[in-house]
């Protein structure tokens, strides 16, 4: 295979006598969709804090295109090309759908108050046509409040597309989903990852999705990788099926 575009090397994280993270290797590969999983307090959100440099890590290092990246801050890595959602969606709920479009640009060094100028053409154009893409341009001057969870996820998706980041870290994006907005989320998936060479790093519960989208997946089970693999070979695993299939 080709150089990560993101690793983590013997990566260890405890919160006082937890320890949630115990020497973790992962490797994530340009225009690889891999698939994160485990039971509830595995460690999946940490490594994802760890892997965004939202969280110190106490042991490893993270690398990001190559470059040695464990003391960066989240801001410089948004800016280095990489994004990241949350469990917990999180938009502008009194903007407009359209505002947070335009106020995402901001996370890749454009101050706020510029983006929202409507001499800004280029941004309008890109944030237009992404909302387009994720097919809720029609919901572009509503309340982002007012919008479902689904549709909520997806302008969450379209805000951290504005600054055309190269990774997607995908935080349980289809928890509370409904199937059909579930099935419109993962062909979005599929043709950015297809037509425009992103690449995905996601954590997710609904296996079903993991097997239909994921070149590969890691397991984590009390904060190591239990295991390694196609999906299909993840969901043969016996000690995957114990640890976290329950079956």
């Amino acid at each position: 295979m080709s150089t990560p575009i993101l690793e983590g090397q013997g990566i260890s994280k405890a919160y006082g006598g937890v320890q949630a993270l115990y020497r973790v290797n992962i490797a994530l590969y340009p225009g690889e969709i891999l698939g994160l999983i485990g039971p509830n307090g595995s460690g999946k959100t940490t490594l994802f804090n760890a892997l965004s440099r939202v969280i110190p890590v106490d042991e490893g290092r993270i690398f990001f295109r190559g470059q040695d990246v464990t003391d960066a801050r989240p801001y410089q890595m948004a800016r280095m090309g990489l994004a990241r959602t949350f469990q917990v969606v999180r938009v502008y709920k009194k903007m407009s759908v359209l505002e947070n479009m335009l106020i995402s640009r901001s996370w890749r060094g454009v101050r706020a108050w510029n983006v929202l100028r409507p001499s800004r053409r280029e941004t309008y154009q890109r944030a237009w046509e992404l909302l387009e893409f994720f097919r809720i341009a029609h919901l572009a001057h509503m309340p982002a409040g007012a919008l479902s969870g689904g549709q909520r996820r997806l302008l969450e998706l379209a805000m951290a597309s504005m600054p055309d980041p190269e990774v997607f870290l995908l935080d349980e994006a289809m928890s509370g989903i409904n199937p059909a907005l579930v099935e419109e989320i993962k062909e979005r998936i599929q043709e950015m990852r297809q037509h425009q060479g992103k690449t995905f790093l996601m954590v997710e519960h609904n296996i079903q999705f993991i097997s239909d989208l994921c070149d590969r997946v890691v397991v984590l089970h009390q904060g190591q990788v239990l295991a390694e693999g196609t999906p299909q070979e993840i969901t043969e695993n016996e000690a995957v099926i114990e640890a976290y299939l329950g079956v």
